[in-house]
């Protein structure tokens, strides 16, 4: 039976940048989201951190444990799940709905040919558990 598509709000490729490392991390502060975005986005102040994190749990992006000094954030909906969602809208909208479309762009410029011997071995393996 197909899973029912999440209701998550669609995350700003900010707000999918700091998705990124509250996966990684898992529930964190603010401040352990900022340290951890400082190598890549030295100018990044705390500030914006705070404030980016604020709007996305507004937004139902990140859950918020507030019985501690500090707040502790989570991601509301897990990796795969989101990016089901956010794949489902690009296949509507770029792609009319298509995913063998979508497929054969991909396939066509943004896979090396290691990634094709491995996709090749999964639709086998898809192929040999279907029958």
């Amino acid at each position: 039976m197909p899973r029912k598509p999440i209701k998550a709000p669609k995350p700003t490729p900010a707000e999918l940048d700091l998705l990124r490392v509250v996966w990684r991390l898992g529930p964190a502060t603010v401040k352990d989201v900022h340290q951890a975005r400082l190598p890549e986005k030295p100018d990044l102040a705390y500030a914006n951190v705070l404030r980016l994190m604020q709007v996305m749990h507004g937004k139902g992006l990140l859950l918020r444990d507030e019985s501690q000094r500090s707040h502790v954030y989570r991601a509301a909906h897990a990796p795969d799940a989101l990016r089901t969602n956010l794949l489902r809208e690009l296949i509507q909208k770029a792609f009319a709905g298509s995913g063998k479309d979508l497929v054969l762009a991909a396939l066509s410029d943004h896979v090396t040919g290691k990634e094709r011997e491995e996709i090749r071995r999964l639709l086998a393996q898809a192929e040999h558990s279907n029958d």
